[in-house]
């Protein structure tokens, strides 16, 4: 768990401090977003190539 939770940072000087992914500026509330939406974990990858299976766990964590 603790691997996977350092796929998430936090950066004053980023997205406004708000938590992101890598540090790629993709916020963990966006990834959130795509699920309360109904996008499967399949489709949000899709539409975020940028992302990993393990940063989708990270950000439900």
């Amino acid at each position: 768990m603790v691997e996977l939770l350092s796929r998430v940072t936090v950066n004053p000087g980023q997205c406004g401090g708000r938590s992101c992914i890598r540090g790629v500026r993709i916020r963990v509330s966006d990834v959130l977003d795509l699920f309360a939406a109904g996008l499967s974990a399949g489709e949000i990858l899709e539409e975020i190539p940028d992302l990993k299976a393990d940063d989708l766990k990270a950000a439900l964590l």
